[in-house]
């Protein structure tokens, strides 16, 4: 009996597609070769808690080599301060443990509120000085009078750990911040181009929310990456100047995109656009929508639309000032676009930038005292809470969790929202257990020998290691790590004792549910109340930029209003669509922002009487953003402004064409478009 054709070659079993990244896989072997180095030392000096080095490696291990440099000094010394605040505390106050869990509560608190303030890689240094100053305390409170020892051993182990992931990422996984700007600034151009390419057509509000907070984003990250230059080349000086000359220019995309479309919008409520004007916009998208364009043909496109705004701003009407404007912007914009690509293509190159006439300053950020501190309260109280609960129960294993509970918590008291972070370390916790058991309890009894061990956990920690790799999984790593090898202890000694496995578990899963308990009930709510006090915090500023009383710093301005953006941009993506959030238009608010900056410059370079139309006008705005502040909502403009700005338009209509009264007349135009998109054409004279 003759085998069908099928079967005749064996039988074949669909194979699943599995695909192995060589950059996660050697980023987990590289941890894997510092963790079997840490071992090693650990065991020959006879520290006592070689798991706890163990762990610390992993913690500290960070994908890109670059980036993991500054964060590992930055650790260092956090762990220094937090072991001489548990030096100089826990001697002193062994007798009166709560007057101790009180100070080291608050200090633990302090240092997440220096942390969620500073919002750089700097922010380590302050968590490390929290947890550590908490994990060693806690287990130790019971028995102190060793308490010095303890914490010198603490010291070593971690420090001895956090060398040899350094040592070794540098040596075979040496990936650099560089690439990473690059990749990301160019992936913000594209986006960018995409975005203005649809926003100069008709959906400019359906794409609003879509695209535009995302980018505002992106402008900040690209200066947290810039503070890693100085540890990955030796061109770091030259290249942080260009990022944050980058940041400046990719910080005026946005509004001048935006606000180019702004009036393109306005300009169709009225009437379709004219012929050369559209023909206009469409060279414009059609070079942007081109990635292979001509970079020349931006420069050709700038003087276009600078000519075509100089001939419709001689008019003097309205449809041909907002025509003018959207020129103007488009213009802006270009300029800016090409500014970033030439920036971006020389980021990593050697050699001194040239900035003519530009002062490049850091990007400044915007950080709300008030977010930082209820972040270092709920801390305070959450640490708090645990040693009342452990100390009222008599719990024998209650320090132990209370050191989990601070290590979860401060690690992630920077969120707005913990809980759901939180809860998937439980769960990726519980996960780990029975790998933990079967470890413990089957494979390590019939391991002998250091070079038998590290073979034995091979498979487990590369597994693990290329999670930690992985973007999307990162957050999994964690907690399998620690519920991994905290379990089996890892002690000169193996002890596989199975009381001791299940309290150290329940330990670990009861310090997990404290931290989630005390994170629902004091943070759950966190999320859009952070979002809004954002939102209020950018209307105080503007009230401020345009009162002609306070110092007028607008480039600092510019950058932390950007800020602003990009937080709120995650921010929206939990509010219902019925939320009054949605209402309360950063970009529109950034435009504005812009607009105050050069009107207040052409105050000394007009007349008198113009001079008070335009301050009427500033001092509107200042009233009106100073009540959007308190009332904690985006409030309509008053009438009044509007009749204030449509007076000083005629009156700087009315003088000799200068350029300061042209920046002017192109400010009021645009603050007027975006306070009142449907107020038609100014009333008076004007035609």
């Amino acid at each position: 009996m003759s085998m069908p054709s099928s079967l005749a070659g064996g039988i074949r079993l669909p194979l699943p597609n599995i695909h192995v990244d060589p950059q996660r896989l050697l980023f987990s072997m590289s941890s894997l070769i510092a963790a079997s180095i840490t071992l090693a030392i650990a065991f020959s000096a006879s520290l006592p808690r070689p798991w706890w080095a163990l762990l610390t490696v992993y913690v500290t291990a960070q994908p890109m080599a670059g980036a993991f440099r500054p964060k590992v000094l930055y650790r260092l010394g956090g762990i220094l301060i937090g072991a001489g605040m548990t030096i100089l505390l826990v001697p002193n106050l062994q007798n009166s443990p709560e007057l101790l869990v009180l100070c080291l509560a608050s200090w633990a608190g302090l240092c997440i509120y220096l942390a969620v303030l500073d919002r750089t890689p700097r922010a380590f240094l302050f968590q490390m000085a929290a947890f550590s100053a908490a994990v060693i305390s806690f287990p130790y409170l019971d028995d102190p009078a060793n308490i010095f020892d303890t914490t010198i051993a603490r010291v070593q182990e971690m420090t001895v750990a956090i060398l040899s992931v350094t040592a070794v990422h540098a040596l075979l996984q040496p990936w650099s911040a560089t690439p990473v700007i690059r990749a990301r600034a160019l992936s913000f151009l594209t986006h960018a181009r995409r975005w203005t390419v649809e926003a100069l057509g008709s959906e400019h509000t359906r794409l609003e929310y879509e695209h535009r907070r995302m980018l505002a984003a992106d402008v900040t990250e690209l200066g947290m990456i810039a503070i890693h230059l100085p540890f990955d080349q030796r061109w770091a000086p030259a290249t942080r100047r260009r990022v944050m000359a980058l940041q400046q220019h990719l910080a005026n995309v946005l509004p001048f995109a935006s606000a180019a479309a702004n009036r393109l919008d306005q300009l169709r409520a009225m009437a379709p656009l004219r012929p050369d004007l559209s023909a206009l916009v469409g060279e414009v998208s059609d070079w942007l929508a081109d990635e292979d364009a001509r970079p020349e043909r931006a420069g050709q496109l700038v003087r276009q639309c600078e000519t075509f705004a100089q001939e419709m701003e001689a008019k003097a009407d309205w449809a041909s000032l907002l025509t003018a404007s959207a020129c103007i912007r488009m213009a802006d914009f270009l300029t800016a676009l090409a500014a970033s690509r030439r920036l971006v293509n020389r980021i990593g190159s050697p050699g001194r930038p040239n900035f003519k006439n530009e002062v490049v300053e850091r990007f400044a950020l915007a950080r709300d005292h008030g977010v930082a501190a209820l972040a270092g309260l709920a801390t305070t109280v959450a640490i708090m809470l645990y040693c009342a609960v452990w100390i009222l129960l008599a719990w024998p294993n209650g320090s132990a969790t209370a050191a989990f509970a601070a290590l979860i918590t401060c690690s992630f008291a920077a969120q707005d929202d913990p809980a759901p972070v939180i809860g998937r370390y439980l769960t990726a916790t519980l996960k780990t257990f029975p790998l933990a058991a079967l470890y413990l309890f089957v494979v390590l009894p019939r391991v002998d020998g250091y070079e038998i061990l590290i073979i034995t956990l091979a498979p487990a920690l590369l597994w693990m290691g290329y999670i930690q790799a992985d973007p999307k999984r990162s957050p999994e790593a964690l907690p399998m790590f620690s519920c991994f090898i905290v379990a089996m202890g890892f002690l000169a000694r193996f002890q596989a004792d199975f009381a001791a496995f299940i309290n150290t578990g329940l330990a670990q899963i009861g310090g997990i549910v404290a931290a989630l308990a005390v994170t629902k009930l004091f943070r759950s709510a966190n999320v859009l109340w952070t979002a809004r006090r954002i939102l209020r915090s950018n209307w105080g500023e503007l009230s401020r930029l345009a009162d002609i009383r306070t110092p007028f710093v607008p480039q600092r301005w510019t950058a932390m209003a950007v800020d602003r953006l990009g937080q709120v941009a995650a921010r929206m993506a939990i509010a219902s669509p019925s939320d009054a959030l949605h209402a309360a238009d950063g970009l529109s608010d950034l435009r504005i922002g812009r607009n105050i900056i050069p009107l207040r410059r052409s105050l000394p370079h007009v007349p008198h009487d113009v001079r008070h139309g335009l301050g009427a006008v500033l001092s509107g705005l200042s009233a009106f953003y100073a009540t959007r502040w308190r009332n904690g909502a985006p409030d309509a403009p008053p009438p009044a402004l509007l009749a204030a700005m449509d007076s000083a338009l005629h009156a700087l209509v009315a003088l000799p064409g200068d350029e300061h009264r042209r920046q002017a007349v192109r400010a009021l135009v645009g603050m007027r478009c975006n306070l009142f998109p449907s107020a038609g054409k100014p009333s008076g004279a004007m035609p």
